[in-house]
């Protein structure tokens, strides 16, 4: 009997000890949850503080763009009254129903390759008196090298403005045999607009594209 009891109550005393065991389980929970909690705060809270900072930003960058000034238009240019290489004529205003190559186109072609042979030989004339003026003999190798390579460049210039003198009088005697302005290869009219801009033109499109594929074919 005395062994029966015995038994009894170590078994009371144990069921006791695993009683007093769970609570600390759910103490350890509670401080478990309590740590998320204030995790969970404190994210929240730094959300908050970000969202304010950023709604900061905002504002402040809506009074920045308020006292910025306003943005400038680009200015519209002007259309240049430039025709081709010769400055200062206005282009030709072409009349429906009207005659290629009559005497008011004439005399619009003949103004402009006058004017461009004037400003030609101006030119010319003033590389001339500039080299003249501006020639030295310097001490210094260098600056005679200098020297040398920007009168070479300035003739070469000049070299290629001769040339570009002969073709505009070849021009103008085609204007005086009523030649000027059609295609020296098959006959056609160059027009109006290619002469404006090439008043030494003597081909039309098509063929001048035909020449140039036939020169890099050669060449």
């Amino acid at each position: 009997m005395a062994t029966k009891k015995k038994t009894v109550k170590s078994k009371a005393a144990g069921t006791k000890k695993v009683a007093t065991k769970k609570p600390t389980v759910k103490k350890a929970t509670t401080k478990k949850a309590a740590v998320k909690k204030t995790a969970t705060k404190k994210t929240v809270s730094s959300n908050k503080t970000a969202t304010k900072k950023a709604a900061a930003k905002k504002t402040v960058t809506k009074k920045a763009a308020a006292t910025l000034p306003p943005a400038r238009k680009p200015a519209l240019r002007k259309p240049s009254s430039q025709v081709g290489p010769v400055p200062g004529i206005a282009p030709y205003k072409e009349k429906r129903g009207e005659e290629y190559m009559n005497d008011e186109q004439i005399a619009h072609f003949r103004d402009i390759l006058l004017t461009w042979k004037r400003e030609l030989m101006e030119e010319v004339d003033r590389t001339v008196h500039h080299m003249q003026d501006d020639a030295a003999n310097f001490p210094d190798p260098n600056d005679r090298a200098t020297q040398e390579s920007e009168f070479s460049m300035e003739l070469r210039a000049r070299d290629r403005e001769r040339k570009l003198i002969k073709k505009i009088e070849e021009s103008i005697r085609n204007l005086d045999n009523d030649e000027f302005g059609y295609c020296e290869a098959c006959g056609v009219e160059i027009g109006i607009r290619r002469l404006e801009a090439r008043p030494t033109a003597t081909l039309c499109i098509d063929c001048k594209i035909l020449d140039e594929i036939r020169e890099k074919q050669m060449g």
